[in-house]
């Protein structure tokens, strides 16, 4: 067959072939131990057939969801995926960024948890630079003017879970969320907030911290030992943080849910198991990788080409309904 034919198959072309010769292909490649030569192909085109993805955690159950759905898009489409852990640290995430551009990827999504503001200038010349060779740059959240971005719809779903909570009958409510600035914590607390004070409760307090399981533990044991009269809501800015929440609930003796009711956001797996089932928002982690993979590989990627991803209140044990 022609060499056409063959570098199609081989270099992974979006450009049908007949399956008959892309079996022939593959076996002949696989008798001869032949692999293509990505640095080669990388130096021919400009850029790899890998995209690169920043997550701040990866032990994080709602990146490790992002990040498969991110590999689901990356097989279909015949990309291979570099995943990096930034550990929430924006030094390592320049460090990671400056390594990345050695490699050519065709597309780095930024996973991370962004900060309002400018980014620093060291990570946007990185960015800037990565873009120069054709690599496109994917931001999770709000990006900057010209750039790809993709919003889970923080805000929103945050919202309708104030809304929900206080036709509920709650009406008192503390929320626990991550540090100052950092933007989905700020948009989930903004949304729940508005929601819930739209619907006659208050938020008496917010307190800022890591967005941890033990920063949730600490932060509703000090609210507890002031004293948290019943009924007081507690939502956490992550299921993560809320499961540390409720834990200091149960340790302080007191009751979830029948006594101080807790919420979460992110619909982990785990959310469901726990005693009583946590109150949370579900998040499509994987949708939203998915369509991640696509904005950093689609050369006419088009932000509005789909529907906004959907965010659907989940109410669980955690926040029986109050009589009024």
């Amino acid at each position: 067959m022609s060499l056409a034919t063959a570098s199609r198959v081989l270099n992974g072309s979006t450009r049908k072939v007949a399956e008959s010769y892309r079996e022939r292909v593959d076996a002949a490649a696989e008798k001869l131990g032949y692999t293509a030569n990505l640095s080669a192909q990388a130096t021919a085109r400009g850029t790899s057939a890998i995209v690169a993805l920043l997550v701040a955690d990866i032990g994080d159950v709602s990146f490790g969801q992002l990040a498969s759905g991110v590999v689901r898009g990356a097989e279909e489409a015949g990309f291979v995926v570099t995943i990096a852990d930034t550990d929430r640290d924006p030094e390592r995430e320049l460090r990671l960024v400056r390594t990345m551009r050695g490699q050519r990827p065709r597309g780095l999504i930024l996973g991370v948890a962004r900060n309002a503001g400018s980014d620093s200038a060291g990570l946007q010349n990185e960015l800037t630079a990565l873009a120069a060779v054709g690599c496109h740059i994917v931001v999770l959240g709000e990006g900057e003017p010209g750039q790809r971005s993709i919003s889970l719809g923080n805000r929103v779903g945050a919202e309708s879970l104030g809304t929900e909570l206080a036709q509920l009958g709650y009406r008192d409510a503390v929320v626990v969320g991550g540090l100052e600035g950092l933007r989905a914590s700020d948009d989930r607390i903004d949304g729940f907030t508005a929601g819930f004070t739209a619907g006659g409760g208050t938020v008496a307090a917010v307190r800022h911290g890591a967005t941890t399981r033990e920063a949730g533990y600490a932060a509703a044991r000090q609210l507890l030992a002031d004293g948290l009269p019943e009924g007081t809501l507690l939502f956490g800015i992550s299921d993560v943080v809320a499961a540390g929440i409720a834990s200091a609930v149960r340790d302080a003796g007191r009751e979830v849910g029948a006594d101080i009711a807790v919420a979460g956001f992110d619909d982990i797996p785990t959310s469901r198991d726990i005693g009583p089932g946590l109150t949370t928002v579900r998040a499509p982690f994987a949708a939203l990788g998915h369509r991640a993979l696509r904005a950093a590989v689609e050369t006419d990627w088009q932000p509005d080409a789909d529907p906004p991803l959907t965010l659907d209140v989940v109410v669980r044990g955690s926040t029986p309904r109050r009589s009024t």
